[in-house]
């Protein structure tokens, strides 16, 4: 059996175990790279492990803790009632509310913008009761609706790539594509996980009574009280003063701010960045940020970076090139292209956005220059294709927001969400790419 078709195999091996037992899929990632890149493609253990994702692995450790430390502060709480008087007590606009935030981020080149927004957003759905991952794929969504702005990382790629060789491109296509469709995403799983229920529902500032965390409006909002009205707090104590801020709120929202602007208008490594926000704000204000490091979270660190590194090891056995000179091969244009918007949509759903469409439009730049099909649509919809799959827990924006799911909440029921999610995104989204960019025959 040739070797690109055994590492194939040792992958969908290692997800069904996982699925079946109680086995970290990260683990059985790291084994699955040391095992098939030693003993089936021939390299070392150092370069069969070389794929380890350190920038990743430094920001999901570096924003969870740093949000972690946000959270035993008060700091989280904070906002939280800051975003709901946003809102003025709408429930119904705050996923959307997020969804632009995190859209307008991108936009302007803030390539991890869901690591700016998710650790906000899914405490403020945590306190109010929204669905979780609702919440949690607006900030997603968004930040791909603004993802290939002619100023964003991904659309100067792209460009970079297209432009030198000669072929029709349009970046207002390829900024319009990703907008639209992941607008109407967020629209229809909006409706889908009962967003249109908040319409009319309206809470104030302050814990809602009897707050569970179930996406359960009835028991953590008051429909017929102003925002600024007093509520009865879970300790059956009206409570309507402002919430309290101290100095280590204001030192970690100086934080925050840092964050945002540094990694957005300086380029700054956004874990490096997070990481030495955390600490300096441990040294300042040491009370309680022993618990604060507890919060890291480590088991979803785990399984991303495992998945990620037996990716770079199919990459480098030839196993993505294979699949995808077989794809070409095929003859029939409009079945190789749905096939190339699949291929970059799966491997993209396990790894790094960026990297995928680094392979994605150069592998198709030659079946593109044959004319077979109208080059501007087939970009665009390769685009969508690799990075609406961003939602997978596997991927670097999916991995954030797993992340960033509040301790006190059921992470694996979450976990298991997002992949029966994910998979249908994954099953869709390509798709979709194909049938409206590409099938349609745009020139």
């Amino acid at each position: 059996m040739a070797p690109e078709i055994i590492s194939i195999v040792v992958l969908v091996v290692i997800f069904v175990i996982a699925t079946l037992l109680p086995v970290n899929l990260g683990a059985l990632g790291f084994v699955a790279a040391a095992g098939v890149g030693v003993l089936l493609v021939g390299m070392s253990l150092d370069d069969a492990l070389a794929g380890f994702p350190v920038d990743l692995f430094l920001i999901l450790v570096g924003l969870t803790y740093l949000f972690s430390v946000a959270h035993h502060n008060g700091t989280v709480d904070l906002l939280v009632r800051w975003s709901m008087r946003l809102v003025r007590g709408h429930l119904v606009a705050a996923p959307w509310i997020f969804f632009v935030l995190s859209a307008v981020f991108s936009a302007i080149g803030a390539l991890f913008a869901v690591a700016i927004v998710a650790p906000l957003a899914m405490p403020f759905a945590r306190r109010y009761g929204l669905d979780l991952l609702l919440m949690g794929m607006m900030v997603v969504h968004g930040s791909l609706a603004g993802a290939f702005s002619p100023i964003s990382v991904y659309g100067v790629f792209v460009a970079g790539v297209v432009e030198p060789t000669g072929l029709p491109f349009s970046a207002l296509v390829l900024f319009l594509a990703p907008l639209v469709i992941n607008v109407v995403i967020a629209a229809v799983l909006f409706v889908v996980l009962g967003g249109r229920r908040l319409t009319g529902v309206r809470v104030a500032h302050a814990v809602p009574a009897g707050a569970t965390g179930e996406a359960d409006t009835d028991t953590d909002t008051d429909t017929d009280t102003d925002t600024d009205a007093d509520i009865e707090t879970e300790d059956g104590i009206e409570d309507d003063t402002p919430p309290r801020v101290g100095r280590e709120q204001v030192l970690t929202l100086i934080g925050i701010a840092a964050l945002a602007v540094g990694t957005v208008a300086f380029g700054l490594d956004v874990g490096v960045l997070s990481l030495g926000i955390a600490v300096l704000i441990g040294i300042l204000c040491p009370a309680g940020h022993r618990e604060a490091a507890a919060g890291i979270a480590w088991s979803t660190i785990l399984l991303v970076c495992g998945v990620i590194t037996y990716v770079a090891v199919l990459q480098e056995a030839g196993t993505v090139d294979w699949v995808g000179a077989g794809i070409v091969a095929l003859g029939v244009p409009l079945l190789a292209a749905l096939l190339l918007c699949y291929l970059g949509g799966v491997l993209s759903a396990f790894a790094s956005s960026a990297g995928i469409l680094g392979v994605a439009i150069p592998l198709a730049l030659p079946f593109l220059q044959t004319g077979a099909v109208g080059a501007i649509g087939m970009v665009a919809a390769l685009a969508v294709a690799s990075t609406v799959v961003d939602v997978s827990p596997f991927s670097t924006n999916g991995a954030l927001v797993l992340a960033s799911t509040p301790a006190e909440a059921d992470r694996d029921a979450f976990y298991r969400r997002m992949l029966v999610y994910s998979g249908i995104v994954v099953v869709a989204g390509p798709l979709l790419a194909w049938g409206l960019l590409v099938a349609p025959g745009w020139s």
